[in-house]
């Protein structure tokens, strides 16, 4: 499926495009804060980074779209009542050490994760640095927003900086409780958005944040 809006062209990647998908999101996040917190050496922050996102894709149901010519990326999983990212991932690859900050925040985010439904959850999305602030965003969103409302289900996701928080509450969502804090690690905060179709409660959160959790 292709979406043409008056920000960018949309399209649907299958298995044949995630290597697509794996350099938006490489150059997308190459500076991010988070990113580098999460992976703190240098020589090792790319391909960990990349690994990452490529355990989203071999996940059962993922969905990938790339905007523009190569200038945003997002990877979205429908989610059953009950599941979260990151149920089932104590593997070798979350056990080994360059990963323990990965696996902190991880920890951290699943004990966030609303389970009271369906839902769908925006995994990652990011957008080139030079084409920010020209509605690649946008047009990711609603590419699959619009779909989520026809469907009637709700969508997750956590806001890993001011601006992205920002761009998600411009399309619906809102707060989920306080922001997840992990030691020195830039703040996430938990957002939700309800199906436009029945614009239902939110989940209630009644876990606290969490704080100075191992890295």
């Amino acid at each position: 499926m292709e979406l043409n809006t008056p920000y960018a062209r949309v399209r649907d990647v299958d298995r044949s495009g995630h290597e697509t998908v794996l350099h938006v999101l490489a150059s997308a996040f190459d500076t991010d804060p988070l990113a580098e917190w999460l992976f703190p050496e240098t020589a090792d922050r790319a391909a960990l980074r990349t690994g990452f996102h490529r355990s989203l894709l071999d996940r059962s149901g993922a969905e990938c779209h790339v905007a523009g010519d190569r200038e945003g990326a997002a990877i979205w999983l429908p989610l059953q009542a009950g599941e979260r990212l990151h149920d089932g991932q104590a593997g070798a690859a979350v056990r080994d050490e360059r990963l323990a900050r990965l696996r902190a925040v991880g920890e951290a985010l699943a004990a966030r994760h609303p389970v009271g439904e369906p839902h769908l959850y925006l995994a990652v999305m990011g957008v080139v640095s030079d084409r920010r602030g020209h509605g690649i965003g946008t047009a990711l969103l609603r590419h699959r927003l619009q779909r989520a409302d026809r469907d009637g289900i709700g969508t997750y996701l956590e806001a890993g900086s001011p601006r992205s928080r920002a761009l998600y509450l411009r399309h619906g969502f809102a707060d989920l409780g306080h922001p997840v804090r992990i030691a020195d690690a830039p703040p996430l905060q938990p957002m939700w958005r309800p199906a436009a179709v029945d614009a239902g409660p939110r989940p209630t959160d009644q876990t606290p944040t969490v704080q100075g959790a191992s890295r």
